[in-house]
């Protein structure tokens, strides 16, 4: 592998090679829980407002997505905390399906893809939310360090009746700004 990935929007002719670093992600970390069963489906749900992979010598490496809100416990929780209610207008997204093969993970790639879908969201005044599985430190300790808020805990559900715990994150906090820190320009 090269100096690192780039990062560039999801076209359809991604699809196989993100499904297929999907499946490896899966393969060594358990992550994510669903959608391994049809990788291209999952990652090109209609649900999907706008996506991202990283590439590393013509391999994606990575991938991001922020999602229309369908409900999550996230949203839910954003709204009820702050009064908004669900038709009040505000610009909401959901960051989902971050996955990063390992070998790629020692570039940052998981946090040049949050940069990417943090400055889509800064540009568009769209607040982001999204939960993440206890079980998840790595990914954790990475939305902290870029200024997520912890909002609360929530079930996530998946697949047959299964469910795991789940902590929630907001970005940016209530009251505050778009406003980037760190290495927004190397996005």
């Amino acid at each position: 592998m090269t100096g690192g990935p780039h990062v560039r929007p999801l076209t359809e002719a991604d699809l196989p090679g993100a499904a297929k670093a999907l499946v490896e992600v899966h393969a060594t970390d358990g992550y994510p829980v669903e959608g391994v069963a049809d990788p291209e489906a999952w990652i090109s749900s209609p649900a999907v407002l706008t996506a991202w992979v990283a590439v590393e010598d013509e391999r994606v490496v990575g991938h991001i997505a922020i999602m229309r809100p369908r409900g999550e416990d996230a949203v839910a929780l954003w709204r009820e905390q702050n009064g908004v209610a669900g038709g009040s207008g505000e610009r909401m997204g959901v960051l989902a399906r971050l996955f990063v093969v390992r070998e790629a993970r020692r570039h940052a790639t998981g946090e040049t893809l949050m940069w990417t879908a943090m400055a889509y969201a800064q540009d568009r005044s769209l607040r982001l939310v999204l939960d993440v599985m206890t079980k998840d430190t790595a990914a954790i300790r990475l939305y902290e360090r870029l200024g997520w808020t912890n909002i609360g805990e929530a079930t996530h559900r998946y697949g047959d009746g299964q469910e795991t715990p789940a902590i929630c994150y907001v970005w940016p906090a209530a009251g505050g700004t778009y406003v980037m820190r760190g290495a927004a320009e190397d996005r």
